[in-house]
C-alpha cells in the first residue's frame, strides 16, 4: 500500500498543513538512533523537495550532533485525526545556525523575525523521497491544543538562563557527539 514520489504534490502539502506533530529520525553511524516529537507550528515547507523547521530547546540535541557525522534524516507525519495515512519525507538534513545570515533570512521570511523565547537553531531537509502508508494501525486521537509548557519554562529561564541551560545540556548528544550548537560557521 506504500506509494512513492519523487516530491511534494499539492495534495501532500495540505495534509502537512493539516497535522499537528511529526517526527524527526537520525542517527550517527554508531550510538542510539534519534527520534523526536515535535509541533508543527515550527514546520514550514520551503519547496516541493525541501523543508525547515525551527528548533526549540530540549533535553538534549541529538539530532543536529547525528547531522554533523551523518546528514541523513527522515521526517514523518501520521494522521492522528481524519483519514489515516503515513507520511515520511527522506533526505539530508542541516542545522541552520543562530546568527548566521541563512538564520536571519528564513526568520524574516517564515517567522516575521519573531523566533519564540528558546529558539536554538534551525533544522533543514533537502528530501528525495516521499512516502506515503496506509496508517491503519495508527490510532485516532483528538487534538486539544498546544502545551504551554514549553514557552512557561523558558519565560521562567530567560535568555541568559537558556544559553546556560545550552550549554550545559546540549553541547554534546548521548554517545558524545558535539552538536556545533556554538559553532556559528555550522562545522
Amino acid at each position: 500500500m506504500a506509494k512513492q514520489f519523487p516530491s511534494l504534490e499539492p495534495h501532500h502539502h495540505r495534509y502537512i498543513e493539516a497535522q499537528h506533530m511529526f517526527f524527526t529520525a537520525s542517527a550517527a553511524p554508531t550510538g542510539h538512533v534519534n527520534v523526536s516529537p515535535r509541533s508543527t507550528d515550527m514546520f514550514r515547507i520551503l519547496g516541493d523537495n525541501a523543508v525547515m523547521y525551527l528548533d526549540r530547546t530540549g533535553s538534549g540535541n541529538e539530532t543536529a550532533a547525528h547531522l554533523r557525522i551523518d546528514p541523513r534524516l527522515t521526517i514523518m507525519f501520521c494522521a492522528l485525526e481524519g483519514p489515516p495515512l503515513i507520511m515520511r519525507l527522506y533526505g539530508k538534513g542541516r542545522v541552520i545556525h543562530r546568527g548566521s545570515t541563512e538564520y536571519a533570512q528564513l526568520l524574516a521570511e517564515h517567522f516575521d523575525n519573531d523566533p519564540p523565547l528558546g529558539a536554538r537553531q534551525m533544522v533543514h531537509l533537502d528530501f528525495d523521497l516521499v512516502q506515503t502508508s496506509c496508517g491503519y494501525g495508527v490510532p485516532l486521537f483528538d487534538y486539544r491544543e498546544e502545551r504551554p509548557q514549553m514557552d512557561q519554562w523558558a519565560q521562567a529561564k530567560g535568555e541568559d538562563g537558556i544559553e546556560a541551560y545550552w550549554r550545559e545540556k546540549n553541547q554534546v548528544s548521548l554517545d558524545g557527539f558535539p552538536t556545533g550548537l556554538f559553532d556559528s560557521a555550522g562545522s
